[in-house]
């Protein structure tokens, strides 16, 4: 009976890796072709949104206080937006992506916020206010990019970014409040693990 086995197994094993690799995908594409083709633009869709994402990240002069997001759709087209502080990196994020393998075009809505010298005191301001050394969000200023972002337009300050808890929202709507000078404050941060 073991030596039934054993040529059984001898017979296998002696079956070319070539053969083999090359009959299991067409087995898979003549058993399931709609569900192989409807998995594939999502792998595609991924893909995209990884690439994309790291790219965005990885621009040289994007900082705490700029804010970049985009979106892919169907087509593999690529739509950009946000506020940015630098009227070059509007067309550096641009030129970026497009150069990512599968994307068709890429449309450009990034706002370039005004040049203010009182913009830009206010920036320094909100981010003394939130990061300071004794500040319960100093943990939030450490890293190339922060997660919490400062967007200051004409006075007005709007946060983004993500937080560890609906607290360290309200603490940073707070000392942005707090800052003088400033207009408003929009608090757009979300709750890690919340479903928004």
């Amino acid at each position: 009976m073991k030596t039934h086995k054993s040529a059984i197994l001898m017979m296998i094993l002696s079956i070319p890796a070539s053969l083999i690799m090359a009959t299991k995908p067409l087995v898979v594409m003549e058993a399931e072709p709609s569900q192989q083709q409807t998995s594939r633009p999502s792998h595609a869709t991924a893909y995209l949104n990884k690439e994309v994402r790291h790219e965005l990240v990885m621009l040289p002069y994007y900082t705490l206080f700029d804010w970049l997001q985009f979106e892919v759709k169907p087509d593999d087209t690529v739509v950009l937006m946000g506020q940015v502080t630098r009227p070059t990196m509007k067309s550096d994020a641009q030129n970026v992506v497009k150069r990512i393998e599968g994307v068709k075009d890429v449309v450009n809505q990034i706002e370039v916020l005004p040049l203010s010298p009182n913009d830009d005191r206010l920036r320094r301001a909100v981010y003394r206010a939130l990061f300071n050394y004794n500040s319960p969000l100093f943990r939030y200023g450490l890293g190339a990019v922060p997660p919490i972002h400062i967007i200051v337009k004409n006075g007005n300050v709007t946060l983004k970014g993500v937080v560890n808890s609906q607290s360290d929202s309200n603490i940073a709507n707070i000392k942005a409040n707090g800052v003088s000078g400033v207009f408003s404050v929009k608090n757009e941060l979300i709750v890690a693990g919340s479903k928004s």
